[in-house]
């Protein structure tokens, strides 16, 4: 039987066509694939191609397909007008490795400078150095190259690149060969793609799966098309593949920094949780309703016309999961609000005068360690460990702050009202002794999961293999201090896995942004993320950093910007723009204004909309993606925020306000994919010290 593939670079180039472009492609491969043999379908021998098994199919009067067609398997590699499809076929051959055995779709070398040169002539570099800087890979043998999955011809331009030519000869290799030299590049020893058996198809190696994916039924080719910029949904790399379908023996996390999958890996875990335990429910869960409004529009897209498997998989954000758990077990919760906590803490802490702490000591120390931990007694106050709480309180000290705080606890309980922390202790209680509605679960930004939250989670699932699977980056950590994973029995060592490819922000932005944090970041339980390593797959511009003399400067210049991403034919939607807090809201709409655009600000409930720049706070930026960001405001005493500062009490939390504040601008500047702007009034923040190249 025929096998029926489709290639990612033909999903790549059908996005580029118009909608009835797109409609008239997908119908001919529904054709392809229900009869190949059709008298209705025209194929074309394409005489110029190298690869005499590459053929056209016309699809209407300008649009062809370029297909790849043995007697085993027909392959959908391209589409594009014409002329276009039988240029990019020429110049591309389909070929199976020599030493991985992986198929590959190989650039064929001389066409890059267009000109024929003999086989039998021993060929020079194309990508020559520009100048005498160190070459990269001389002193790498043929042999070890080859087994990076480098195509033979290409041997000679990666002995021959240098820091200047490499990202340009990445661009024309198979993608394992390009991200092993970019990981060599950087100091790194790549783990060799695998070698298959001579005999295997060359289809089965694990790279080709990532660019070449069996279609088995119809269905399954329309899901594939439907969403054709969203390759994730068909391709996965195979690390990213490995982690999905392992079997683990306890709670998983799968960590990277911005832009390496961890999302698509937390999508495709949840489903295949779902598809490999049919009598089980599966939760997947994040920290917003944004957040999970996105994950459910995204498994929409990849099991759509599953319902079966769709039924068993919940996405819910977290703060739902406790109320609606807490509900099912007590009644529906009287939770109490923010500024009523803030009220009943000043009260009480008017009746212990001798406390000497700020109002805003007491309320981070009633939400992160008291009422976090749902501390009930002097004693257990007492005791506590007091994580990511780095002012040193004496007894008498904490003896002196319990009297606000039992004052507080007993109000509340006096008036039947439940903390948000409240809801997820209770919840997990409940369920001890009780069958779980879940059975597993899979929680993506993970690092800002709260002590409470985390303890539903173990309640629920933490006690069963593959029962928890967490995807993070604590470089992200923007909302939760740090707490021990372990104290509340859920430990992930020898169980912690990184990605290091990133697919959505270009090498130029991912590599400035990672200045604003450590090489290694480490949790509470001694887990470390080595956050050296990290590659993107694709080059863009490198970041503009500016600095203006006012704040109507600093509008006009990023006004300037917006307009030319524009002109290049950037949509208003492909854009963002953020600032530090509401305060600086309205310099990012001055910006927006002056370059002629229309804004919408966003809020923990809006979406981006078609046709207006989005605008919004860094801490709603988590989850977000434009091709181009412009992030604003960033002055001495925003960022890091002054009033945190002012509010620190001991030295030694400092630290933690400024580790925060880092990763915020770093979550803001990732957003990006292909361009960043990061501006300023002077004085600007010290952070632009690091985020500059050296």
């Amino acid at each position: 039987m025929m096998e029926f593939r489709i290639a990612d670079t033909f999903t790549d180039s059908l996005a580029r066509l118009c909608g009835d472009e797109q409609k008239a492609v997908k119908t001919t491969a529904f054709d392809l694939q229900v009869n190949p043999a059709s008298p209705g379908m025209q194929f074309h021998k394409l005489t110029k191609a190298k690869d005499k098994d590459f053929w056209s199919v016309r699809v209407n009067d300008g649009i062809r397909l370029i297909v790849h067609r043995t007697s085993e398997s027909l392959l959908l590699c391209y589409v594009d007008h014409h002329d276009d499809a039988y240029r990019w076929a020429e110049r591309r051959k389909i070929e199976r490795h020599p030493k991985t055995g992986a198929a590959q779709l190989v650039e064929i070398r001389e066409t890059v400078r267009e000109i024929e040169i003999p086989r039998y002539v021993e060929t020079e570099p194309l990508f020559k150095p520009s100048s005498p800087k160190p070459l990269l890979f001389a002193a790498i043998s043929d042999d070890e190259l080859l087994g990076y999955g480098v195509p033979t011809e290409w041997l000679n331009d990666v002995r021959a690149a240098n820091e200047d030519s490499l990202l340009d000869l990445t661009d024309h290799l198979p993608r394992e060969a390009s991200e092993a030299l970019l990981e060599l590049a950087t100091g790194n020893k790549p783990k060799a793609p695998q070698q298959i058996a001579a005999d295997a198809s060359p289809f089965a190696h694990p790279d080709a799966q990532r660019r070449f994916r069996v279609m088995t039924n119809v269905e399954e080719l329309e899901r594939a098309l439907e969403f054709p910029w969203e390759k994730w949904t068909v391709f996965l790399h195979p690390a990213q593949r490995d982690l999905v379908d392992r079997r683990y023996s306890g709670p998983v996390r799968v960590s990277g920094s911005a832009g390496t999958g961890k999302t698509i890996v937390a999508l495709h875990r949840a489903v295949h949780l779902a598809r490999s335990h049919p009598t089980g429910r599966v939760l997947l869960t994040t920290f917003t309703p944004t957040l999970a409004k996105f994950l459910r529009l995204q498994l929409g897209k990849l099991i759509g016309n599953e319902p079966a498997v769709a039924s068993r998989i919940d996405v819910q954000p977290m703060s739902e999961v406790g109320r609606r758990l807490f509900a099912e077990f007590y009644g529906e919760p009287r939770l109490v609000e923010d500024v009523t906590v803030k009220r009943l803490i000043r009260e009480a802490a008017a009746t212990v005068p001798e406390h000497q702490f700020s109002e805003g000591f007491l309320l981070a120390e009633w939400t992160e360690v008291v009422d976090a931990w749902q501390l009930d007694t002097w004693e257990q106050y007492r005791d506590v460990a007091r994580l990511g709480r780095k002012t040193r309180l004496s007894e008498k000290q904490r003896r002196s702050l319990w009297a606000i705080f039992d004052q507080v606890r007993t109000q509340l309980l006096a008036d039947k009202r439940v903390t948000r922390a409240g809801l997820f202790v209770g919840a997990a209680a409940a369920l001890a002794g009780r069958e779980s509605p879940y059975q597993y679960a899979v929680i993506d930004e993970s690092q800002d999961v709260t002590v409470a939250q985390l303890r539903l989670l173990a309640a629920m699932a933490g006690g069963r293999p593959d029962g928890l699977f967490f995807t993070g980056d604590l470089g992200q950590r923007i909302f939760q201090t740090p707490f021990s994973w372990k104290a509340l029995g859920v430990d992930i060592r020898g169980r912690s896995h990184t990605l290091r490819i990133n697919y959505r922000t270009s090498h130029q932005i991912r590599r400035q942004a990672d200045r604003l944090l450590p090489a290694t970041l480490a949790d509470v339980d001694g887990n470390a993320e080595q956050r050296r390593g990290t590659v993107s797959v694709f080059n863009g511009p490198d970041p503009d950093i500016v600095i203006a003399k006012s704040t109507a400067d600093e509008a006009g210049l990023v006004a300037e910007w917006i307009k030319s991403r524009v002109a290049r034919g950037l949509r208003p939607e492909e854009i963002g723009v953020f600032v530090r807090s509401a305060d600086e809201l309205s310099r990012a709409e001055q910006a927006v204004r002056t370059a002629g655009c229309a804004a919408v600000q966003l809020d923990s409930g809006s979406e981006p909309t078609d046709g207006k720049v989005s605008i919004a706070t860094m801490h709603l930026a988590k989850g977000l993606e434009f091709r181009a960001v412009a992030v604003m405001a960033v002055d001495e005493g925003v960022v890091p925020l002054e009033s945190r500062i002012e509010a620190v009490t001991d030295d030694s939390d400092l630290e933690e306000v400024f580790n925060t504040e880092r990763h915020l601008l770093y979550v803001a500047c990732t957003r990006a994919r292909d361009f960043l702007l990061v501006s300023g009034t002077a004085p600007v923040s010290e952070f632009l010290d690091d985020l500059r190249p050296r």
